[in-house]
């Protein structure tokens, strides 16, 4: 066993008798989306999901996507690719725009009905001269095909994540786009050699968001959090499949 990963923990469980606000991400709601039974076993008895593999190439592609916008927040003018793609906005100047970035703290709203404070950590936001506000998200690849469009059944999760925040900055009073914006760098492996250097096709793709489904969502999460029943599996959960084969092996 890893010395960096425990399988139970003790923290951050649903305690249904607390009357304090719980803590839920973005990325915990699309857990929840996912597979009910996984999130059940995460957030009420702390079972903690096994870990994957950090994607530090994403990682460093998103960095310096955000420096590079930075430089035109701070100058108050729109990136070249927006320009290009006829947007007419510039990156959003706000006093909070660093902690809505940051992880474990982003946007934050305190959704009454369920006492969930629900988070999410953006990457980008946008400013209409209107004052009307985009959602941007920053991704990257390398497929040999062009992307153009978010037409893949595991790209559903993305959209989900820019309603997220739409929702979320709605909640805290601003005016939201229903379209958000994909900065999708997808790297060209057709050189001749490496040389050192890595380069992208990056494209932006829109996306017209609806984020009726949260709502509705927060209420089953609750409901799922309050109960004593593990709910059922999520459609296609490799997680759950796995643990069924492996007690079946073991049995």
């Amino acid at each position: 066993m890893s010395d960096y990963y425990t399988p139970l923990r003790t923290r951050n469980i649903y305690d249904p008798s607390s009357k304090e606000p719980f803590r839920l991400s973005r990325s915990r709601i699309e857990n929840f989306v996912n597979c009910p039974r996984c999130f059940y076993l995460d957030r009420r008895l702390g079972v903690n999901p096994h870990p994957g593999f950090p994607f530090t190439l994403n990682s460093a592609v998103d960095a310096l996507l955000k420096k590079e916008f930075d430089k035109y927040r701070n100058e108050q003018k729109a990136h070249p690719l927006m320009t290009e793609n006829g947007i007419e906005a510039v990156p959003f100047q706000h006093e909070k725009m660093d902690e809505w970035r940051e992880n474990f703290k982003g946007v934050q709203f305190l959704h009454e009905p369920t006492n969930l404070l629900i988070t999410g950590a953006v990457d980008d936001i946008w400013v209409k001269p209107d004052g009307e506000l985009i959602v941007a998200d920053y991704k990257a690849t390398s497929k040999a095909e062009e992307i153009t469009a978010l037409d893949k059944d595991w790209q559903d999760g993305y959209k989900r994540q820019s309603e997220v925040y739409q929702w979320l900055l709605r909640q805290n009073g601003f005016k939201v786009s229903d379209t958000a914006y994909f900065v999708y760098a997808n790297g060209d492996t057709e050189k001749e050699a490496f040389n050192n250097r890595l380069e992208f096709d990056t494209r932006l793709i829109p996306y017209t968001g609806d984020d009726s489904w949260v709502e509705p969502t927060l209420k089953k999460i609750k409901e799922c959090l309050d109960s004593d029943e593990i709910p059922e599996s999520g459609e296609d959960c490799d997680s759950c499949a796995y643990r069924e084969a492996a007690n079946k092996a073991l049995s």
